[in-house]
């Protein structure tokens, strides 16, 4: 199983029995581009019709998700097949930006929502699920820079993998409203990070760590200076950012299966709007899955600092660049990996909806404790 991305403008996917058929114009395989504002995308499609399209077809049994970029076509036939199966589909604008989703029926096991409802509103118990956010998260970091460090030898890599490695103890003894003992003794002045007062204090001065030397691993110098979100800054920062950005629709898709309330988090905010729970539940797979990605890019070659674009200083991959970044993503999600809580081979994909359903147990009390994610 595995994500349909429709990323050229003005195609259209149509429903051929068990088969989605993509049709994209030719001219608009190489050159596509968003259209402009106020642009007659009716008359633009009108002139379409008459060029020749190529033709892609997909098995429906093979799709989890389908993800639309920009100005593409989905007939009523074809979204009716995919949520017969259950397929989710993503609307993003061509740039990537989240527009909507389109989901199937919504799970009807309210029990689970009712407990996590209760959760939440649970002080001690919403703080022990938010530290194992934290502390998988934080541990996953650790892992992928002892395992870089291993051949580049970095004295910077193993001072970030010590100050790790007090923080998640710290992140472990962690009490609500209490700052850990002795914060600025115990861990590396960092001048982004003055005062650990809070866990997500601690999850920011964790990640602050990992990012100052995260460039180190890189064999492209590209100008990363540490993680800028919005914009990024750079053209590792745009990777990262659109990476995290699949992820979180991939995790917002595993809570939709099994029936979790995405809007209501435990280490992150409930707040209008924000999926809450998808970037509580994402945090452990960020540095396994996308940075992994961006690193083996970067690493291999397969991507170059041309493949940017430059935009009132922030940076977006170009046409091909996504394509490559979405061809070794979807590898990385069908990866198999030993499941560290089931001990039996899972792809990346699957585990995303295990760690979904043990969270799901933990909080009906199936089990007593979250157990993280973590990588050897």
């Amino acid at each position: 199983m595995s994500t349909l991305y429709v990323t050229e403008q003005h195609a259209i996917v149509k429903k051929d029995g068990d088969t989605l058929i993509v049709q994209i114009p030719d001219d608009k395989c190489k050159d596509a581009r968003p259209p402009a504002e106020g642009e007659n995308t009716r008359a633009t499609i009108e002139a379409e019709r008459g060029k020749k399209m190529r033709v892609v077809r997909v098995p429906l049994i093979k799709i989890d998700q389908v993800v639309v970029y920009g100005d593409a076509t989905i007939t009523s036939p074809a979204l009716h097949a995919l949520l017969a199966n259950r397929v989710e589909v993503c609307f993003l604008s061509y740039y990537g930006n989240f527009v909507g989703r389109l989901s199937p029926e919504f799970s009807k096991n309210s029990l689970i929502r009712l407990a996590q409802h209760r959760a939440h509103d649970d002080p001690m118990r919403a703080l022990a699920l938010a530290k194992g956010f934290v502390a998988g998260k934080l541990a996953n970091l650790r892992t992928l820079l002892m395992r870089a460090n291993r051949k580049l030898d970095q004295g910077e890599i193993e001072r970030a993998v010590g100050a790790l490695k007090t923080i998640i103890e710290q992140v472990e003894r962690f009490e609500r409203n209490a700052a850990p003992a002795n914060a600025e003794a115990e861990l590396p002045t960092n001048p982004a990070v003055a005062v650990v007062n809070d866990l997500l204090g601690l999850e920011g001065f964790g990640s602050a760590q990992y990012f100052g030397v995260f460039g180190m691993l890189l064999k492209q110098d590209w100008g990363f200076n540490g993680r800028s979100k919005r914009p990024p800054t750079d053209p590792v920062n745009a990777l990262l950012s659109y990476g995290y950005t699949l992820l979180m629709h991939k995790v917002q898709s595993a809570i939709g299966v099994v029936g979790l309330d995405p809007y209501i988090g435990f280490l992150h905010s409930s707040q209008y709007g924000k999926p809450a729970l998808a970037l509580d539940l994402m945090e452990e797979f960020r540095c396994p899955i996308v940075d992994s990605v961006v690193i083996t890019l970067i690493n291999t070659y397969a991507l170059k600092r041309e493949d940017f674009l430059e935009e009132a200083g922030s940076f977006r991959m170009n046409d091909a660049a996504r394509r490559t970044f979405l061809e070794k993503f979807e590898e990385r999600m069908g990866t198999p990996i030993e499941h560290p809580t089931f001990g039996y081979k899972a792809t990346y994909q699957r585990c995303l909806e295990l760690q979904t359903r043990l969270l799901a147990k933990t909080l009906t009390g199936e089990i007593p404790t979250y157990p993280p994610f973590l990588i050897r």
